[in-house]
């Protein structure tokens, strides 16, 4: 006998063509002209019983290299970070996770509270006053904070270093298309943003500067020295940040930062395939009316008790939409309970501590690299990525690395032509000295 995924015997379909009064499944498409209905058989496979479709989707996800079998140092984006277990079992709970947008307060202060409480880790992190409930992912908070810019000082313009992420680079491109911003690569020397380049493309026209930090290339960019620059005249200063890395940094908002995005994959977020992820937006209390999406607020009852509310929601679905800021429908709620679960989980002390393996293990990764012949081109400080050099396509040796369990790192030449055969490697807190010096023998075993 074969198990529906959905269920529904004959009974049940001519009890439905029945409540809405026709006879057959061809009477309810009698509307169609029959010259565009479609008569032949899709192209599609026989439906399977349900054991045999348990089989076959086992099969095709063993062929997946994930990380309970593989080694990863891959990052661009998407972390290899400790999980604390609790985060699974919170975000498991019914009442989090088949909630929605929480607007009845009287009934959602669980929700509302569990948001509060990422906004203000978010601020903590960032240095900045105010953050909101969540955006779908880093590249999408980055490209409304541009917008926000652009609509605030009314220019047209929007800088971007080159050493942002190319795809939140791309999607800033995306949604500048419509309103018509420029928008105008800053090149990089020697892996950080090229001040002098940045310097000489400024004028009246920028909204903003946006610089990442740490950047793509896991480079510590000198914000102190390009804040002045991004402020020359009416134009913000946008800073998109790796919050794990901000456990050892000076926050971006010591160094006046306008806007601070980022991603909070690296906490509480598996790597699942690149998503779903959950972006954050923080402000200074100047732009605390203009911020995006949806932001909660505490309050007191009647009876003077706390509580929690949506407030200064400046989205199009609440306000008049020639006054809403954007039009970002939603947030990623339930991802941003995993990434303050973690963080409470980890505490101050323990982000703290998880950022510094960070930064030591990559460290002794590089220094490996280099010990073994290898040329790393960028030799600024850096986080936990790093850029190494190899003699052959990444591609190729990726390939190799995979046959020995280990995934690679990202192939830069993906996206700068200039850096060809050079692989950006992540080593997380989770990699072992082990692991690190087996990456580094099987890479060099392929350099020779």
């Amino acid at each position: 006998m074969l198990h529906r995924y959905l269920p529904m015997t004959e009974e049940d379909k001519q009890e439905m063509l029945k409540a809405i009064g026709v006879e057959s499944i061809d009477e309810l498409f009698s509307d169609i002209p029959e010259s565009v209905r479609f008569k032949g058989e899709y192209n599609i496979k026989k439906a399977k019983s349900e054991p045999e479709l348990m089989k076959e989707l086992t099969e095709l996800s063993a062929k997946n290299a994930d990380l309970k079998r593989y080694t990863s140092f891959l990052g661009a984006g998407v972390y290899d970070h400790y999980v604390p277990v609790i985060v699974d079992h919170v975000i498991s709970r019914s009442e989090f996770y088949t909630a929605y947008t929480p607007y009845q307060p009287e009934i959602s202060q669980g929700e509302l509270q569990a948001i509060f409480e990422f906004q203000t880790m978010i601020c903590e992190l960032t240095g900045m006053d105010v953050a909101n409930s969540s955006m779908y992912d880093g590249g999408t908070a980055l490209a409304e904070a541009a917008m926000l810019s652009a609509a605030h000082t009314k220019s047209k313009k929007v800088l971007v270093s080159k050493a942002v992420h190319p795809e939140y680079r791309d999607v800033l491109k995306t949604y500048a298309k419509g309103p018509g911003i420029e928008i105008v690569e800053i090149p990089f020397t020697n892996g950080v943003t090229d001040v002098d380049a940045l310097k000489a493309a400024m004028d009246e026209q920028v909204a903003c500067v946006i610089v990442q930090y740490p950047n793509f290339f896991g480079q510590i960019e000198p914000l102190k020295e390009i804040e002045p620059i991004a402020h020359t005249g009416k134009s913000m200063f946008v800073v998109t940040s790796n919050p794990l890395a901000l456990g050892v940094l000076t926050p971006p908002g010591q160094f006046g930062a306008d806007i601070v995005v980022g991603d909070a994959q690296p906490f509480g977020i598996p790597t699942q395939f690149g998503g779903p992820h959950c972006g954050y937006f923080a402000v200074k209390s100047p732009l605390m009316r203009k911020i995006p999406g949806r932001l909660v607020g505490q309050t007191t009852d009647e009876e003077g008790r706390r509580g929690f509310v949506l407030t200064l929601q400046a989205r199009e679905q609440h306000i008049r939409r020639d006054k809403a800021t954007s039009n970002i429908c939603s947030n990623q709620a339930l991802n941003a309970l995993a990434a303050s679960v973690a963080m409470t989980a980890l505490g101050k002390k323990g982000v703290k501590e998880m950022a510094t393996m960070n930064i030591q293990k990559a460290l002794y990764a590089k220094k490996a690299f280099v010990e073994n012949g290898f040329e790393v081109p960028f030799m600024g400080p850096f986080f936990n990525e790093f850029v190494v050099k190899l003699n052959r396509p990444v591609k190729e040796v990726n390939k190799q690395l995979l046959e020995k369990g280990i995934i690679g790192g990202y192939d830069l030449g993906r996206d700068y032509p200039e850096l060809e055969n050079h692989m950006l490697v992540a080593v997380t807190e989770l990699r072992t000295k082990e692991e690190i010096d087996m990456l580094v023998k099987e890479l060099g075993d392929s350099h020779a």
